[in-house]
């Protein structure tokens, strides 16, 4: 099942990790984009977030997350 999660992270960002754990165990399916090794991909992130924090989270109605904790990205799925 593709829902259509795009996450903004990098590997040594511990609430990007939580995230993607979260993600895991609700079995959504996500498209991860590397921020640390990417600038371009990097601006994108903070345009999109508003600053410099990640993991920047998009759901796929288009809801923006930046740094949601497990319980804000739950709810927001919808589990």
């Amino acid at each position: 099942m593709n829902d259509g999660v795009v996450i903004y992270g990098a590997d040594w960002c511990g609430d990007c990790r939580r995230a993607k754990r979260v993600l895991e165990r609700l079995r959504v399916d996500f498209r991860w984009i590397d921020v640390e090794h990417d600038a371009e991909k990097a601006e994108e992130a903070r345009r999109i977030g508003g600053s410099r924090r990640i993991p920047v989270i998009i759901l796929p109605d288009q809801t923006i997350l930046v740094e949601p904790t497990d319980a804000e990205l739950e709810q927001k799925l919808g589990r």
